[in-house]
C-alpha cells in the first residue's frame, strides 16, 4: 500500500483531505485569521490504495498534532504543519496492521513520523486552494500538493474553542518514499487525505 498514505501532513493529514467532486464555497467573509493547534481528537489522516485490482483499500492515522497559520485575506501567506505518529496505522485487519508496521512497510521503530510543511499556498476563486509543501515520510522527503477544501469554522460547542475545518486530499507514489513491497499488485500511487480540525490560540 502507498505504504498506503500520501502528500499528513497530514492532513492531515490525513489528513482524504478533499472530497472529490465537493461543490467548493467561498471563505465565509467572518472567517478568522490567525495561529490555530490541530485538535487530535477529530483529525484523521486515511490513506487509500488500489490492492491486487479488486477494491480501493483504506487505513487510518490518528494523533495528528501541528500548527496552522491562517490569514483569509492573503491566504499564500498561510502556513500549515501536521505531523503523526506512523505506528497510530490502522486498518480492518489486525494482521495487516501489524505488518504495516514491521521493516518492509513504514518500518516505525527507524521511522516514528510522518510529516508535512508548506511552502505555499495558492488560492482559487472556488475558496478552494493549493497547499505546497513537503512530506517526509520513511525517512524520504518529497515535494507534494494537497488540494484543500474548506468545510466550515466557528464555535465548538463542546469546548467553546473557535475552530476551521478543511479537506484535503492529494497522491503519492509510495515507492518513491521507498515503500515498494508487493508492487504492482498492491498499487503505487496512493490517496491520502487528511480531515483537519483546528482550534485557534489565544
Amino acid at each position: 500500500m502507498k505504504t498506503p498514505i500520501r502528500n499528513t501532513a497530514f492532513a492531515a493529514f490525513a489528513l482524504t483531505v478533499l472530497v472529490s467532486g465537493a461543490q467548493a464555497a467561498p471563505l465565509p467573509q467572518d472567517v478568522q485569521g490567525g495561529s490555530y493547534k490541530v485538535e487530535t481528537g477529530h483529525t484523521q489522516v486515511i490513506f487509500s490504495v488500489l490492492h491486487l485490482g479488486f477494491t480501493n483499500y483504506s487505513g487510518l492515522f490518528s494523533g495528528a498534532t501541528g500548527t496552522l497559520k491562517f490569514d483569509p485575506a492573503h491566504i499564500a501567506a498561510s502556513r500549515l504543519t501536521i505531523t503523526f505518529p506512523v505506528n497510530s496505522v490502522s486498518t480492518t485487519s489486525d494482521m495487516l496492521t501489524g505488518e504495516l508496521r514491521a521493516p518492509d512497510w513504514f518500518d516505525v521503530s527507524k521511522y516514528p513520523t510522518a510529516t508535512f510543511v508548506s511552502t505555499n499556498v495558492v488560492s482559487a476563486e472556488s475558496g478552494d486552494a493549493d497547499v505546497e509543501g513537503n512530506l517526509t515520510l520513511h525517512g524520504v522527503t518529497k515535494p507534494v500538493i494537497l488540494h484543500a477544501h474548506f468545510i466550515g469554522s466557528g464555535i465548538n460547542p463542546m469546548d467553546k474553542a473557535y475552530t476551521l475545518g478543511f479537506q484535503a486530499t492529494a497522491t503519492i507514489r509510495r515507492s518513491e518514499f521507498g515503500i515498494s513491497k508487493y508492487v504492482p499488485m498492491v498499487g503505487d500511487d496512493v490517496t491520502l487525505t487528511i480531515a483537519g480540525a483546528f482550534e485557534k490560540q489565544s
